[in-house]
């Protein structure tokens, strides 16, 4: 059976899958790798243990009797370099996004560069500190200039995870285009500070996310792509009615790959930002903190209602309890006209959990507040484009009182539920497709549930 392997690697789990010509997962293995400090003792990803178990799992496919390997494509997290010197050896640890940006150097970058306003605006980047991988090179050459020198090719993670297989290095646009601070979105193309720093000598040609790479034993390598970029994939291939994908985690993030019009600098600083696809056609996307949201919430509601943690898990959508929160609350239902403030702060944080009488009705009511943050997060990539359906894959996609609310939130849109295994990874494979695998795409990849309003 000729397969493509895919390995996906998220901040936590490490994951790689086989799929077979009609994109079905026919193996699958994952890991939680240890990770590791910097040399400011600050936790990041082992890249040493990352290659090996990598390059293990390769050997292990290979020998795998039942199956031919055909190709191999990576999706990963973003805001990750890896740096490199003329032969291959990795020179600094890979550094972690979340660690703390030092205030002088970003304060001495922005001023150098117009300011965060114009400078956010033509990046399509939010000021996000280490998050703006950009912003790590900048760091790297300020801060360590001699490491600097040496370094031959900065490499984006999915990219470097390329190189190991090919020995080829190259950048992508997935990589470069998702709040980097590297790309202006106005020209399409790098911004100048980057050669005016001397770092663009140091950025690998530009390669397509659709073609591949031959090493040296035969094998189709793709170059990687970031992840959330790579998770839309399916649903572009699938569906050419304008659409936008919420994709609910952690992170709930509103992505629409059928807005093109510019970021407002109001818009980056609620969270907006602009994805780009493989096929280099923008994203515009939001991004609110509600699963995160969600779990700390309901941690709060066990412990006054003296019940299990995941107790949530068996309340389903009561219209009556509904419409009596509603109207003990006056909430009119959604105004058209925006309420930025609701983004920085979910209402049920303050709410006094001794005015509900059961677990029940109170989580209902942290259900109203989060789709009342998500109907504005929506809505910031909706307004002023055609957009006809919702499809809303992750955590939330499974819970009825979510679904049903913002299915009434959005009364002139379709809203479903879709599930698929496995998106990212899914969108990689896709991505090659013509490479590897003589098939038709079929279309029936996504399974989708509509809810009524």
């Amino acid at each position: 059976m000729n397969v493509v392997a895919i390995f996906d690697i998220g901040k936590t789990n490490k994951k790689v899958f086989l799929f077979n010509e009609n994109y079905k997962i026919v193996w699958e293995k994952s890991i939680n790798l240890e990770e590791t400090k910097d040399e400011d003792g600050f936790p990041c990803e082992d890249i040493e243990l990352l290659q090996k178990w990598i390059l293990e799992r390769l050997d292990e496919i290979k020998n795998l009797k039942e199956y031919v390997l055909k190709a191999v494509n990576f999706s990963t997290y973003g805001a990750s370099f890896v740096y490199v010197d003329k032969n291959g050896k990795v020179l600094t640890p890979l550094y972690n996004y979340l660690k703390d940006y030092p205030e002088d150097l970003k304060a001495a970058f922005y001023e150098k560069y117009k300011g965060e306003e114009k400078f956010a605006v033509k990046t399509a980047s939010p000021v996000l500190g280490s998050l703006n991988s950009g912003m790590q090179l900048y760091r790297l050459k300020e801060q360590n200039p001699e490491i600097f020198e040496k370094t031959s090719y900065c490499l984006h993670l999915p990219q470097f995870l390329s190189f190991l297989l090919t020995n080829e290095a190259y950048a992508d646009i997935t990589s470069i285009g998702c709040h980097t601070n590297l790309w202006n979105f106005k020209k399409m193309k790098y911004h100048k500070w980057l050669k005016q720093e001397g770092i663009a000598a140091k950025l690998p040609p530009i390669h397509f996310g659709k073609d591949v790479i031959k090493n040296n034993d035969g094998l189709a390598v793709g170059i990687g792509l970031h992840d959330s970029s790579s998770a839309i994939i399916p649903y572009t291939i699938n569906f050419t009615e304008p659409f936008v994908l919420l994709s609910t985690g952690t992170w709930s993030i509103s992505l629409n790959p059928f807005n093109n019009k510019p970021l407002t600098f109001e818009e980056l600083q609620n969270d907006c930002l602009c994805y780009m696809q493989y096929t280099e056609k923008p994203v515009k996307a939001a991004r609110l903190f509600a699963g995160n949201e969600h779990e700390v919430q309901t941690k709060r509601l066990a412990a006054h209602f003296n019940v299990a943690l995941d107790t949530y898990k068996e309340v389903y959508f009561d219209k009556k309890i509904v419409a009596s929160l509603r109207s003990l609350n006056y909430q009119i239902f959604y105004p058209k006209k925006y309420d930025f403030d609701i983004l920085k702060e979910c209402p049920f944080q303050k709410r006094e959990l001794s005015y509900y009488k059961d677990y029940e009705t109170a989580y209902h009511q942290l259900m109203l507040d989060l789709v009342e943050q998500q109907y504005f997060s929506t809505n910031l990539v909706i307004h002023n484009s055609p957009v006809k359906k919702i499809f809303v894959d992750g955590g939330f996609s499974k819970n009825s009182i979510y679904m049903n609310l913002l299915a009434e939130a959005f009364p002139d849109v379709e809203v479903y539920a879709a599930s698929m295994a496995q998106a990212s990874a899914l969108g990689a494979a896709l991505a090659i497709h013509h490479n590897w695998n003589p098939k038709p795409i079929q279309n029936d990849l996504i399974d989708l549930k509509f809810y009524k309003h």
